[in-house]
């Protein structure tokens, strides 16, 4: 199928590792142009190096989505740069991990803060800077990247933080749908990155047995019985910030592998 991408211009945040860099490599080998954000400038700068030779080209755009002069200076920049931005998909946010959460005595005003600063508002100033374009031009796709905890309670704050952003992903569903912005949430599991290796041993550690169990047991409660990883996340994904997607929109899409017992309907 060809998702009719060739000659778009996206923009991913988060995009110098993990889900955001594998969107990324997911859509410039459809074709369409890139611009990668993140804070850290060299990490950014190696993960664009990484990505020469593939059919669309990638672009680096260092900056911080907790900040708004920030988020309007990379839209600007990127606009220059591609010349116009068609897609947007929201990932710069702190992964969240396997393990215990803390309980509501130990739960500070400022943890919930930092998800909601970075996950709910940055996500918000994104598509407030770069859905004018996608209005005006008639075409858009935004993809927030979000997370099973909206669907569970084994974390509060994680919890909190996801079920905002699907919210807000309604929202502006219905207000952008009629000017032709299609707006989705895609939430994932434990999703297997290059962080995985550190943060499995971590938990194991804490649990007092192997890397490999801590993944089987995460394993046991998929439908699939293994871990989903990057790639696969980001090939949904690419579809949903395909014109191809045009009758999904406001609503959630789950990428974990399943989760084996709850019914979603």
């Amino acid at each position: 199928m060809d998702l009719q991408l060739a000659g778009r211009r996206a923009v991913v945040t988060g995009g110098s590792r993990g889900i955001g860099l594998a969107v990324a490599e997911s859509l410039l080998d459809e074709g369409t142009d890139v611009a990668l954000v993140a804070r850290d400038v060299a990490v950014l700068d190696a993960a664009v190096a990484s990505l020469r030779g593939r059919a669309g080209r990638a672009v680096a755009i260092p900056a911080d989505t907790t900040d708004d002069g920030s988020v309007r200076a990379m839209a600007q920049r990127a606009t220059e740069l591609l010349g116009g931005v068609d897609i947007l998909v929201n990932t710069a946010a702190r992964p969240a991990t396997p393990g215990p959460r803390p309980p509501l005595t130990e739960i500070t005003d400022d943890a919930l803060r930092a998800e909601l600063e970075t996950k709910v508002l940055g996500y918000l100033r994104c598509a407030r800077a770069l859905a004018p374009g996608m209005v005006e031009r008639g075409w858009g796709r935004i993809v927030n990247i979000s997370g099973l905890n909206a669907r569970s309670a084994s974390s509060l704050v994680g919890s909190v933080r996801n079920v905002a952003v699907a919210a807000m992903t309604k929202n502006l569903a219905d207000e952008l749908g009629p000017a032709g912005v299609n707006v989705t949430v895609v939430h994932p599991g434990f999703t297997v990155t290059e962080r995985t290796p550190d943060t499995l041993a971590a938990v194991a550690a804490d649990r007092g047995v192997t890397a490999e169990q801590v993944a089987a047991d995460i394993a046991k409660g998929l439908s699939i019985g293994r871990l989903v990883t990057a790639a696969e996340v980001a090939s949904v994904v690419t579809f949903l910030a395909s014109p191809r997607s045009v009758a999904i929109t406001g609503d959630a899409v789950a990428a974990g592998g399943g989760q084996v017992g709850p019914i979603y309907y």
